[in-house]
């Protein structure tokens, strides 16, 4: 196969340009015209070329930024609510963004008019779509309800975005702090200390304890720097390249799910997930499956999985979630209550939003603690090397004393 750059004219008498692959120019037409397209250039095109500039950039979409994508999510949303089609939407996106998100959905669109899904063509076109996104997009897709899946997801990332800005401009002056604090420390261990030192072990003072261990301390800084810093290199890659290991990521998830903030996320995401897809019409069992494969911790997504086969074999959700550990007693409660009213998507919805601004409170809380855990954690490191300075100092004057 060949391919071919064109630049044809749909019904409306707008121009487009791409690439298709075809045997020769003839059938490269003859592909235009059966996608409603009047063929006005066809050219083969070779090497890197043969990609078209929406390709190009396509491919550099790929790294889009948490600001693109809330941008493209919300659109989409409030697009597709209104009733544009996917198509027209990506076009529309297209036409007022910049060059990354731009190129982006010039990719997606092609891939959609050859033929592909939106979730499919979003796998292709971007592999940095997590598990979530597309299994949304997918089970939207299923359903018919793309504009309330979209809704869904555009809150989502916009709320992911919030939690991401609201972390980082509370860290920027515990970080700054941080690295003062250690310049000044290295300083003190590697020129200060040692200089001072000296001096007092000339004069025949006994330096205590607590000096002593700075100076082997700053020796060691002094002498193995860059083997030290080689070997926090190699722990961290090490640890890095053995957690994706199956048994060790399966040890995290156990861990991050035993803790209560990362078990709050993902409840908050299922029963968000398991909420639009319920209130879009899908069947519960199906809804349950989908909404499942969207947790990324392994050991909450077995557990899920439990459930969700329980559920197909006719046991009640709030009595499937009450068979396995660690599910909130309040979220089976009002899973139950919905069920005995019929209005279970809506409960779910309820207590969804409840544990999103719980854990929004819990987050800011905790971002809180970090500039006065900063502070505490230097000053002391700081005091330690004062008195590893001021001790021999003491212990100097008492002998001339």
């Amino acid at each position: 196969m060949t391919r071919f750059r064109y630049r044809a004219a749909d019904p409306s008498g707008r121009y487009s340009t791409g690439v298709i692959e075809a045997s020769d120019p003839a059938a490269a037409r003859a592909v235009l015209r059966g996608r409603g397209l009047l063929p006005m250039d066809v050219a083969e095109t070779r090497g890197v070329f043969a990609l078209p500039a929406g390709e190009l950039l396509g491919r550099k979409a790929r790294g889009l930024s948490i600001a693109d994508l809330t941008v493209f999510t919300r659109q989409m949303a409030t697009l597709i609510s209104s009733g544009v089609q996917v198509e027209a939407a990506l076009a529309a996106i297209a036409g007022q963004s910049g060059a990354r998100l731009k190129g982006f959905c010039i990719s997606l669109r092609q891939s959609i008019m050859d033929g592909e899904s939106l979730s499919a063509a979003l796998s292709l076109q971007w592999q940095g779509f997590d598990r979530y996104f597309l299994t949304s997009v997918e089970a939207g897709e299923r359903a018919g309800r793309m504009g309330a899946v979209f809704e869904r997801l555009a809150e989502h990332v916009e709320s992911r975005q919030r939690n991401r800005q609201t972390i980082a401009l509370a860290l920027i002056y515990p970080a700054i702090l941080i690295l003062v604090s250690l310049a000044v420390i290295l300083a003190l261990l590697v020129f200060v200390l040692p200089d001072i030192v000296r001096v007092f072990a000339a004069r025949g003072a006994d330096l205590p304890r607590l000096t002593q261990l700075m100076i082997a301390v700053s020796d060691g800084l002094t002498r193995h720097g860059f083997l030290i810093l080689g070997g926090i290199a190699a722990v961290v890659g090490g640890g890095t390249v053995a957690a994706q290991r199956p048994a060790a990521r399966s040890g995290i998830d156990g861990m991050l799910w035993r803790l209560g903030l990362s078990r709050q996320m993902t409840l908050v995401q299922f029963t968000g997930t398991l909420a639009t897809l319920t209130q879009s019409g899908v069947a519960l069992a199906d809804a349950l499956g989908a909404a499942t494969s969207t947790v990324a911790n392994s050991v909450a997504r077995a557990r899920l999985r439990a459930v969700v086969q329980d559920v197909r074999d006719g046991v009640a959700l709030s009595h499937a979630l009450a068979r396995q550990k660690d599910f909130p007693p309040m979220m089976i409660t009002m899973i139950a209550s919905g069920e005995a009213s019929g209005r279970l998507p809506q409960m779910l919805g309820r207590f969804a939003d409840d544990q999103a601004e719980n854990l929004q409170a819990r987050v800011k809380t905790l971002v809180g603690l970090v500039e006065p855990l900063v502070l505490l954690a230097m000053g002391g490191v700081v005091m330690l090397l004062v008195l590893a300075i001021l001790m021999p100092i003491v212990n100097l004057n008492s002998l001339v004393g």
